[in-house]
């Protein structure tokens, strides 16, 4: 804190242990080969330094991929009795643990999100996501879903999880005997291509993982793709309707996980500590790039005041800066084009006429930042309340019963999560069953686990990711 006798000094995570190296070609048929498109560079964004230089897909190499992702998968992945499939997924599970460290630095690096956040969180869930799938792919017949794979699996995941995401649609897949042509974002291509290593080293069989680097447009012919049996996207609700509107009047099983505007309750009851640390963790976790962040908080309008005053207090704490930073709070903003994105989204709520707090702290002069910020004074019909922001930016609203919380926050088109904060555990039964989520967490937020299922309603998609439930996308006799 600025003007405090305890200076902390840096602790910053060495990058030695990455080997970056400056062209990565594309992932197909357990090999690594140049691609048809136009190589761009990844970018850290804490820096604004060139991280490496990547291959982009054409449309032959798609055509390459699925054509390769098939026949692994008929000849050789499909007809693998489960428990040898169970065998290469275990390996993998442990060689990321083994290499854990190696892909939390390069995910901060290539993502921006704080070292402590990918070392302790997003790694580590990644792991266990494989060792919990590995553990089903002998014991199928007992999901209830059949134990026939769909096919060829064409996935395409965001930039804010790309490690995370790439387990959640990854491990599942292959557990029920699919193989795999994956598509990660384009800012945030790095991990996945560490995780092709990972492959190779596990022996996994050529074909049974593809990944293909590149644009929107490598994405788009992906899910258009005629050899793709399942189709799994993880983004924004724009590009969602896009995949549903091209898959449509097709055989293709589709999962979408879109965008979110999570409503966190507050009663005046609960413990306020607590739920200050849960605010926060709601919201600014990975800077607020989170589809089921906290966006959106109700506070029963008798402890407001106070309530309000403890958060102000809580978020000047944070330390925004250098995501290697071992003490860092919040990193950087993901890209130039998404800050510019949560700008416009803040600026509105100030022309709206609700109330800007921001922290005081000063942001690096390179890189892209964006301090912790609130607004108090918000009304539903404000974008900050409507739109998404995916940034560290939280709405403040208020309301007197529990019947005018629940109306306030099934005022979106969203529905992924939300949560409940009190002490009555009758009055979360009630509000639970209430809430139009996917997820509601009471008494604590952005909790995960992989034998969870996850997944949203309305304009947040549809279909489970995690647990027995993340099996059915994957199985013909599945939903």
């Amino acid at each position: 804190m600025p003007g405090s006798p305890f200076e902390y000094a840096p602790a910053p995570e060495s990058t030695g242990i990455v080997s970056l190296q400056e062209e990565y070609g594309l992932f197909v048929d357990g090999a690594f080969g140049p691609g048809g498109g136009e190589a761009f560079a990844t970018i850290n964004p804490a820096t604004e330094e060139v991280l490496a230089h990547v291959a982009a897909a054409s449309a032959a190499d798609v055509d390459r991929a699925v054509a390769a992702a098939r026949r692994a998968q008929e000849q050789v992945w499909g007809p693998m009795p489960g428990r040898e499939r169970a065998k290469y997924l275990f390996r993998i599970a442990r060689l990321l643990q083994e290499r854990a460290r190696e892909f939390a630095v390069l995910e901060t690096l290539d993502n921006g999100k704080p070292i402590k956040e990918s070392r302790d969180v997003d790694v580590p869930t990644v792991a266990a996501h494989f060792f919990y799938y590995a553990g089903w792919a002998d014991k199928l017949e007992h999901a209830g879903y059949g134990t026939t794979p769909l096919g060829v699996a064409g996935q395409v995941i965001p930039w804010n999880f790309p490690l995370l995401m790439l387990a959640w649609k990854v491990a599942p897949a292959l557990a029920c005997g699919n193989t795999v042509v994956l598509k990660p974002a384009e800012t945030t291509p790095l991990t996945a291509l560490l995780f092709a290593e990972v492959c190779q080293q596990a022996e996994l069989p050529p074909g049974v993982v593809n990944i293909l680097t590149g644009a929107g447009q490598v994405g788009a012919a992906l899910v258009a793709h005629p050899g793709v049996d399942k189709v799994a996207f993880t983004g924004s609700t724009e590009v969602g309707r896009q995949i549903a509107r091209a898959v449509a009047g097709t055989d293709k099983r589709v999962t979408l996980e879109l965008g979110g505007k999570a409503a966190n309750i507050v009663f005046d009851d609960a413990p306020i500590d607590q739920a200050v640390e849960g605010v926060v963790n709601g919201i600014f976790f990975n800077q607020g790039h989170v589809c089921c962040a906290g966006s959106r908080l109700l506070l029963q309008e008798s402890f407001a005041e106070e309530f309000l005053h403890r958060l102000q207090r809580r978020m000047a704490t944070l330390r925004v800066g250098d995501p290697l930073d071992k003490n860092t709070d919040v990193g950087a903003i993901n890209s130039a084009a998404q800050l510019a994105r949560i700008t416009e989204l803040a600026e509105s709520g100030e022309a709206e006429g609700a109330s800007r707090w921001s922290t005081p702290c000063e942001l690096p002069e390179r890189g892209f930042w964006f301090a912790p910020t609130l607004f108090t004074g918000v009304t539903a019909s404000h974008r900050i309340a409507r739109e998404e922001i995916f940034g560290p930016v939280l709405s403040v609203q208020t309301f007197r019963t529990p019947a005018e919380a629940v109306e306030k926050a099934n005022n979106t088109r969203y529905g992924l999560s939300a949560g409940i904060w009190t002490e009555k555990g009758s009055r979360i039964l009630d509000l639970a069953g209430k809430l139009r989520a996917g997820v509601v967490w009471a008494n604590t937020f952005n909790q995960f686990d992989p034998t969870s299922p996850f997944g949203g309603y309305q304009e947040s998609g549809y279909g489970r990711e995690g647990g027995r439930h993340g099996l059915a996308a994957y199985l013909r006799g599945g939903a």
